[in-house]
């Protein structure tokens, strides 16, 4: 006699179980081409920055910087003549992030550069070849491996009173100001010097030899490894910051006690 309940056929799957698997499926292909597409576009990116050339260096240039500086270097009204500022400026203010100029102002603040490092040294480059000026310096300048205590002594007196003695920084006049020197690269230390940047005088080698800008940067770079052996350091600042604690703390310390010497007496 036959049963009621025929039995299911051993092959069947459920309708859930189709559609798990075209999901699935999606997902892995999906994934696979966003993968491989990522990683085409990766390579394309690399393979790219690495191969810029002079005249990439002038089309960025154009883009970016003719409207203030002018598409041959000849300054308007809105910027100055980049003539002899060569490739060393153009590493310094770029790669710092003050050019190109957010807004007009006493000085160009420091911000994150809008340009990888390919980019900036494009425009270096077209720039070295319109208008020659100082150059990359070699490694040896930026190893840190000069006169440390010589560096001390030039740096206290050249940037000292405007840099402050600890590299702190420090205000100048008309709201500008000497920027802090705990994290600036040895790269961008000695194209300051040599450049001259907003309102820093230039160092050539008349001034300072190349071996003595090395020993300063060697100085520099020895700096923020250093302790404050007098405790805190109260933003190494001076006499400024160290009057304002006494004042505050010292003199506030002082007047409570005797606030409380004469209530307890009464």
């Amino acid at each position: 006699m036959a049963s009621k309940n025929p039995r299911r056929n051993g092959g069947r799957r459920s309708k859930w179980a189709a559609a798990a698997l075209i999901g699935i499926g999606l997902l892995v292909t999906g994934g696979g081409y966003a993968g491989a597409t990522a990683a085409m576009a990766a390579s394309d990116s690399s393979s790219t920055t690495s191969t810029l050339t002079v005249e990439d260096g002038k089309k960025l240039f154009q883009a970016n910087c003719a409207t203030c500086h002018g598409l041959n270097l000849e300054g308007t009204n809105d910027g100055p003549s980049l003539y002899g500022v060569g490739e060393l400026s153009v590493e310094f203010q770029v790669a710092t992030g003050r050019m190109p100029l957010q807004m007009q102002g006493p000085q160009a603040p420091q911000k994150p550069p809008q340009f990888t490092q390919e980019q900036i040294e494009a425009i270096a480059a077209w720039v070295q070849t319109q208008a020659p000026g100082p150059t990359y310096p070699s490694d040896e300048i930026l190893d840190g491996e000069g006169d440390v205590s010589h560096g001390a002594e030039l740096f206290r007196i050249n940037c000292a009173m405007c840099h402050n003695v600890a590299g702190a920084g420090g205000a100048l006049t008309e709201g500008k100001y000497a920027p802090p020197l705990t994290t600036t690269s040895p790269l961008h230390m000695y194209a300051a010097m040599v450049t001259g940047p907003q309102n820093m005088p230039v160092f050539n080698d008349m001034t300072l030899t190349t071996e003595e800008k090395r020993d300063i940067i060697s100085y520099l770079m020895m700096r923020p490894t250093e302790n404050s052996p007098g405790g805190f350091s109260l933003g190494s600042l001076g006499p400024v910051s160290e009057g304002l604690f006494i004042w505050i703390f010292g003199i506030g310390a002082l007047i409570g006690i005797t606030v409380w010497i004469t209530a307890k007496s009464n």
